[in-house]
C-alpha cells in the first residue's frame, strides 16, 4: 500500500486520466545505442489478471477523460503474441463506461509486422507508428540488433506490409547530429516510401544514456533549420501531409483565447504509466522503471493492491508534485513560450538539469522553442506577402 500524506487527501481536485501507458513487457528484440530504457532485457509479460484490474479502477474511478488513449510501449510491443491483445481488448471493451470512448496506439520497431498483425490493427482500429530513422545508412548508425546488425530492412519490410493493407501508420525518426543536416535526403527517403505523417524526436539525455546533442554549440538553430527546410519540403509537394513538430505547434499557437492548454505531463495522474508488474507512476511516461530515493523510484503504488484514491494520496506523488509544480512556476514566471508549452517535460528537467524544480532544458530549446519560432516566422512572412509570392522560411 502506498504511502499517503493525509494533508492532502480530500483536497485534490479530481484528476482527469486523458493517457493511459501500458507496458506489455520490458523487452525489446533490439539494441538502439540511444535507447533509455533500463530493464529491455526482461522478458516478463503483464499479466491479464493485471489488465483487468488497471481498467476496472481506472473506469471505477470517474476519473477517465471523456476520451482515453492507451498507449502499448515502453519494451517492443509486438513480441507480445496477437492474441494476447485481443484478450486484453476484449476486456478493456468489457469495462469501458458507455460515455467514454478509446483509442489503443502501438509504437513498435516494425520489424515484427505480420499479416496476422495486420488483421489485428484493422480488426481494432488501432493506431500504429513505426519507429524509423531514414534512409539505411542513419538508420542503422543507431538502431541495431543485438549482434550489432542493422534493422533497416526489416523495418521497412514491416511499413511496407502496412502499405499494402491500406493501414494508416505515422513515423518517429529520432534526430541525431548527422541527420540535422540531411533534411533533403530525410524527406526524398520518406516520399518514396509513402510515408505521410511524420514525426521527430531528438537524441535526448535520458536515464543511463547521454546524448552528445544536448546543450551542443547552435543545437537550436540547426534543428530550426532542418524542421523549416523539411516543412518548406512537405508544403511544396503536400507528400508528407503531418509534420508532428509544426502542426502540433500551429494548434498551440493560434488556438482560440478561451480554448484550454494543457500539458499532462505535470498534472498528476493525467498521464497514467503502467509496467508489467502493475506498478504505477505519473507525469512523464520515461520516469516508469527509473530508480530514486527521493521520489520512491517515482511509483505511487500497485493496480493489483491499491486504490485509485490511495494512489492520488501517495505522499511520493505530493513530494513529486511539488517539485514540478515549482518548475512549472518558474517556468512561466520566466519563459516567453509558456504559453505553447506548459512548463516542460518532469523527466528532462531532471535528468538535464538535476531537479523537476528547474526550468529550460536543451529539448524544450528544440522541440518547444525552435518549433515556435518556425511557425511564427512563417506566420509573419504570410501576413506581409502576397498570396502567389508567400515562400516558406528556410532556416
Amino acid at each position: 500500500m502506498p504511502d499517503t500524506a493525509p494533508a492532502l487527501q480530500g483536497e485534490r481536485a479530481a484528476p482527469v486520466i486523458d493517457i493511459v501507458v501500458v507496458q506489455p513487457t520490458p523487452f525489446c528484440n533490439i539494441n538502439c545505442s540511444y535507447c533509455y530504457l533500463p530493464q529491455r532485457n526482461d522478458k516478463t509479460v503483464i499479466e491479464q489478471s493485471t489488465v483487468f484490474n488497471l481498467f476496472s479502477k481506472v473506469f471505477d474511478s470517474g476519473w477517465a477523460a471523456p476520451e482515453v488513449t492507451i498507449i502499448w510501449h515502453a519494451g517492443e510491443p509486438l513480441v507480445v503474441p496477437v492474441e494476447f491483445y485481443r484478450t486484453a481488448f476484449e476486456t478493456i471493451e468489457r469495462l469501458r463506461p458507455q460515455q467514454v470512448s478509446l483509442k489503443h496506439t502501438f509504437q513498435t520497431n516494425g520489424m515484427l509486422i505480420t499479416p496476422a498483425w495486420c488483421e489485428l490493427i484493422k480488426d481494432w482500429q488501432l493506431e500504429v507508428g513505426v519507429s524509423i530513422d531514414g534512409p539505411r545508412h542513419l538508420h542503422d548508425k543507431k538502431r541495431m540488433t543485438r549482434s550489432g546488425q542493422g534493422t533497416f530492412d526489416k523495418t521497412l519490410a514491416g511499413i511496407r506490409l502496412l502499405r499494402e493493407h491500406n493501414i494508416p501508420f505515422h513515423t518517429i525518426s529520432v534526430l541525431t547530429n548527422e541527420s540535422l543536416d540531411l533534411a533533403d535526403e530525410m524527406y526524398a527517403f520518406f516520399v518514396s516510401e509513402g510515408v505521410e505523417y511524420v514525426c521527430f524526436n531528438v537524441e535526448e539525455s535520458e536515464g543511463q544514456h547521454v546524448s552528445d546533442m544536448m546543450g551542443a554549440t547552435g543545437i537550436r538553430e540547426r534543428f530550426r533549420a532542418f524542421l523549416a527546410r523539411f516543412w518548406q519540403l512537405a508544403r511544396a509537394s503536400d507528400k508528407v501531409k503531418m509534420v508532428r513538430e509544426v502542426d502540433t505547434m500551429i494548434t498551440a499557437i493560434f488556438r482560440p483565447n478561451d480554448a484550454p492548454f494543457r500539458n499532462q505531463q505535470v498534472e498528476a495522474l493525467a498521464m497514467l504509466n503502467v509496467d508489467c508488474l502493475g506498478n504505477v507512476s505519473t507525469f512523464s511516461p520515461e520516469l516508469l522503471g527509473y530508480k530514486n530515493a527521493e521520489y520512491n523510484d517515482f511509483l505511487i503504488g500497485n493496480v493489483n493492491t491499491d486504490s485509485m484514491e490511495q494512489m492520488r494520496d501517495s505522499r511520493w506523488l505530493a513530494a513529486m508534485q511539488r517539485d514540478i509544480d515549482a518548475g512549472v512556476a518558474a517556468c512561466r514566471a520566466s519563459c516567453e513560450y509558456f504559453s505553447v508549452c506548459g512548463g516542460g517535460a518532469p523527466m528532462n528537467k531532471l535528468y538535464e538539469n538535476g531537479s523537476f524544480a528547474s526550468t529550460q532544458t536543451t529539448f524544450c530549446s528544440l522541440i518547444q522553442m525552435a518549433a515556435a519560432d518556425l511557425v511564427l516566422a512563417s506566420a509573419r512572412e504570410l501576413a506581409k506577402a502576397p498570396r502567389e509570392k508567400v515562400v516558406l522560411p528556410t532556416g
